[in-house]
């Protein structure tokens, strides 16, 4: 079993679902948050099953578990949660930016 496979596709059905619900079941800020998190997961997640091709493991597990921190603190703060959530955010954004970075290192070392 591929684990990053899987992962991943339920990332972009998680993020399928939360932008759903961003743009029929919620209002205000917290449909922007469901929004911008739905971008982001579906984005990496599709970024993480494409880059499998490459054998790039490192980078792919850095966009699904960024983009599971980024997005997971925006979903709970849409839902009702804290706000103090939102200090978290920025180390998934981190973790995707580095997950970028290595893939590009692995590109000058090919």
């Amino acid at each position: 079993m591929n684990w990053i496979l899987v992962a991943a596709a339920v990332s972009g059905a998680i993020a399928v679902a939360a932008g759903a619900f961003g743009a029929h079941g919620a209002s205000g800020a917290a449909a922007e948050w469901l929004k911008t998190g739905a971008h982001y997961q579906l984005l990496h997640a599709v970024a993480a099953i494409a880059i499998l091709r490459l054998d790039a493991k490192g980078p792919a597990s850095l966009f699904l578990a960024g983009g599971a921190i980024f997005a997971g603190t925006l979903y709970l703060m849409a839902l009702g949660l804290p706000k103090w959530l939102g200090a978290i955010t920025p180390i998934g954004g981190a973790m995707l930016i580095a997950g970028w970075l290595w893939l590009a290192w692995i590109g000058t070392r090919r």
